[in-house]
């Protein structure tokens, strides 16, 4: 038979639509709240400069309208 007619089957039917387990081998990672929060702090630098920005975006594209 070609492989174009061929169905892949899952080997692990147990799990069927819900969350997949995590692997055998997984560890749990100590969490680290300083890089946390430098990565928080970041996210929420970008987001604010986004924000500015995107009024400045409005303004200019209300005034290519204005002059279109």
């Amino acid at each position: 038979m070609p492989n174009i007619y061929r169905v892949n089957i899952p080997e692990n039917n147990e799990n069927r639509g819900g969350p997949n387990p995590p692997p055998k081998n997984h560890k749990k990672h100590k969490t680290d709240f300083k890089t946390m929060k430098n990565n928080t702090v970041k996210s929420l630098n970008d987001v604010e400069y986004f924000l500015n920005n995107f009024g400045r975006i409005l303004k200019s594209i209300k005034l290519y309208k204005l002059l279109k």
